[in-house]
């Protein structure tokens, strides 16, 4: 018996069999797992994660009960609230298992023209499978930054939407600082208005598998997204993100930026990224690009940039992708003058990855971003 239905997973039947998805907006989603069919590995968006670390994540029994949190404007809503479905839906069987098991949601809501920093700390989560959605809405012409720290023991799938009002200007930094032997799954679904600009930075430091995917959909004419990321892998640690920025509509400018560095035997990474320009969106300008910094002997980073052009009225379009060791001459320009290798090597991943922490607008975050990746390094490859 064949998996393969029409209408499921982006699939439609015709005379010859299915046909395969065409475009990154025609994949299939749902809030039901049992839509899906069974992850085996080897589906395009399984075939790089480490699944059997994962398994219970993906198809396993997770409580969706309300966890603790801590921070200002945020309240718990109930699955009936509008609000939940309003950025995106689940494409993969994880995040709808997540889905279909979170009790409530929790609630972050900006309604004002002056800037406001809302800061969410979640830890303490323990290692029983379990679900989470969060939701933040920023209304329109309201301006701000939601930063989601999370920290301490968790083995996590959720779901994070982000409605970005007409006019409105957010930024949202997803913060990874787990324990060791955490597992954490997210899916983040965004939806930006009519001249409203998002800036979505995801930074995952701890973890042994931590996989955060972002889709960021241009919906108003003149939204503007930016999309950043930055992540260390030690020895052991699996760290992937899977980016997918979609212009809809016209004239909408986007920036991909994801930086990495590892270090130790084992250490992997993995990036995809995909950007649409879809058939609405003319005068799009769009880039995007990944860089890897490999410190140690043993470690892989897979990179993986891809780029659809639906209309040929665009201001300009590209990507990039590099992995490589340390620049010879920036470490021989820095010997030079006196500089110990071992500290110019230092200094050297410290300004690569610094460009991302800048982005952020935070100072008390920046500053204690330096601070943990300088614990990166000084751990060393173990």
């Amino acid at each position: 018996m064949s998996l393969l239905t029409e209408g499921q997973h982006g699939l439609t039947a015709h005379s010859d069999g299915p046909v395969p998805v065409q475009t990154r907006s025609e994949r299939f989603t749902s809030v039901d797992p049992a839509d899906f069919a069974p992850v085996t590995g080897l589906e395009l968006e399984w075939k790089l994660t480490p699944v059997a670390a994962v398994r219970e994540l993906v198809e396993g029994v997770l409580d969706g009960a309300p966890y603790e949190a801590a921070g200002e404007s945020i309240e718990w809503i109930p699955r009936t609230d509008p609000r939940i479905g309003s950025a995106g839906l689940p494409e993969e069987r994880a995040s709808a298992n997540a889905w279909s098991s979170f009790e409530q949601a929790l609630a972050v809501t900006l309604d004002s023209e002056e800037h406001r920093d809302v800061t969410i700390h979640r830890s303490g989560l323990g290692t029983a499978p379990r679900a989470a959605h969060t939701v933040i809405t920023a209304a329109p012409n309201a301006r701000g930054t939601v930063i989601l720290q999370s920290t301490g023991p968790a083995v996590l799938s959720e779901n994070v939407e982000i409605v970005v009002g007409d006019g409105a200007d957010l930024t949202v930094v997803s913060l990874q600082e787990w324990d060791d032997e955490a597992l954490h799954l997210a899916s983040h679904f965004a939806t930006v208005g009519r001249g409203a600009k998002l800036k979505h930075i995801v930074v995952s430091l701890g973890g042994a598998v931590v996989r955060v995917n972002p889709s960021v959909h241009l919906a108003g004419e003149g939204a503007e997204g930016e999309l950043y990321g930055l992540y260390f892998a030690d020895a052991g640690q699996h760290i992937e993100q899977r980016v997918y920025l979609h212009h809809l509509g016209p004239n909408t400018k986007g920036r991909v930026n994801y930086k990495g560095a590892l270090q130790g035997a084992g250490a992997r990474t993995v990036w995809v990224g995909d950007v649409l320009i879809g058939r609405e969106a003319s005068g799009t300008d769009s880039y995007e690009q990944n860089r890897n910094l490999v410190l140690t002997e043993g470690t892989r980073a897979d990179s993986i940039p891809n780029l659809e052009i639906e209309t040929g009225d665009i201001l300009g379009a590209g990507h990039a992708s590099a992995t490589g060791r340390f620049d010879d001459e920036q470490l021989f320009y820095l010997q030079a003058r006196g500089i110990p290798e071992a500290e110019a090597r230092r200094l050297v991943v410290i300004g690569f990855l610094a460009e991302i922490v800048q982005k952020v607008g935070n100072a008390e975050l920046e500053a204690r971003l330096h601070e943990a990746i300088e614990q990166e390094l000084a751990g060393g490859a173990r």
